[in-house]
């Protein structure tokens, strides 16, 4: 299969620490808001993929697509801000960029 020209992704790890959350439904009420917003205002898909039984931790994976490298690269960097100010002590971002053609051979 061959790729598009001009067609990049962006690969994300959201690592969330809820340390005020003393529930699961509390968890799953601030995750649920998370996810809205990154899907509905940044047009992010995102899945939570990890810890999904622990009361105060979360992790999401996340994906981005665009047809250059500089429009995915600032979506990245809006969607990592948005997630600093809202997290700013208890979340870290792990990213990668590719091309498709990088992501197919």
């Amino acid at each position: 299969m061959a790729a598009a020209d001009g067609a990049y992704v962006a690969l994300l790890l959201v690592h969330l620490h809820f340390p005020d959350a003393g529930s699961l439904k509390a968890k799953r009420k601030d995750l649920a808001s998370v996810k809205a917003q990154l899907h509905g205002r940044m047009g992010v898909t995102v899945a939570e993929v990890a810890h999904q039984d622990l009361w105060q931790r979360a992790t999401l994976a996340a994906a981005l697509t665009g047809g250059s490298i500089n429009h995915v690269e600032s979506a990245t960097d809006r969607v990592e801000q948005f997630l600093l100010e809202r997290f700013p002590e208890s979340v870290r971002v792990e990213r990668t960029v590719r091309s498709f053609d990088e992501v197919w051979h």
